[in-house]
């Protein structure tokens, strides 16, 4: 019977309680479109990850959040690199707390990354 309590605790849990996020800004600097996103090496336990400026941006020109927020053609995105200090937002969702601050600390080790925090 004890086992069961757990369950029901942990499916509750699940289902009335808002997932964890991490919010992380990604050093943009010299790179073109996600480039930066895709060499972030993501934490393994993650429900999912998201980036774009909706989740923040700085240092970026008008035409650059464009380029960031859309698909644009490798071949115009390759001659319009970002500029040195921007940064692009992303979003990572876990499932517990804990699990959160974990990833904090792998995030923090990347070069790439230059600000990670829990939002809760």
């Amino acid at each position: 019977m004890f086992p069961r309590v757990l369950c029901v605790r942990t499916v509750l849990y699940q289902n009335n309680f808002a997932m964890p996020l991490v919010r992380l800004k990604i050093d943009v600097a010299g790179t073109v479109g996600d480039a930066a996103w895709r060499e972030i090496k993501q934490f393994d336990q993650i429900q999912s990850a998201d980036f774009g400026p909706q989740f923040g941006s700085g240092g970026l020109s008008a035409s650059h959040v464009a380029t960031a927020a859309s698909a644009v053609p490798p071949s115009e995105a390759r001659r319009n690199p970002y500029p040195k200090g921007a940064w692009i937002g992303a979003e990572i969702k876990l499932q517990t707390p804990l699990l959160a601050q974990y990833a904090v600390s792998h995030y923090l080790e990347q070069e790439r990354v230059l600000d990670a925090d829990v939002v809760e």
